[in-house]
């Protein structure tokens, strides 16, 4: 039975409380998650990349800061699109800490 089917059978068991609390969880969970933007094991050491391709949402702030455009980002990295760009932001926005870290850590290799 798939995890789906069982949770739509558990839901008539669970009180409101229970159910607000689920919703709760489900919304979390779904605020983490980035369209656009991936992070696998085996790409880039687990990094975040943009999808189809192996470009680190780091690499692309890091080239932000350093003065480049977006203009210039979607010459230099042909495969991206400017919606790309845009995912990358956000996920900058909400992750400045493991970002900044990220740069840190590939200055200094």
């Amino acid at each position: 039975m798939g995890t789906l089917r069982q949770v739509e059978e558990l839901l008539p068991a669970l009180t409101r409380a229970e159910k607000a609390q689920l919703l709760r969880i489900v919304v979390q969970d779904l605020t983490d998650a980035f369209p656009g933007i991936e992070s696998n094991p085996g790409v880039c050491g687990g990094e975040p990349c943009i999808v189809r391709t192996r470009i680190p949402v780091w690499v692309l702030e890091q080239a932000r800061r350093l003065g480049a455009t977006e203009e210039q980002l979607l010459h230099s990295y042909p495969t991206l699109r400017a919606e790309d760009l845009a995912n990358a932001w956000a996920y900058v926005r909400s992750h400045v800490a493991e970002i900044n870290e990220q740069i840190r850590e590939n200055e200094a290799a």
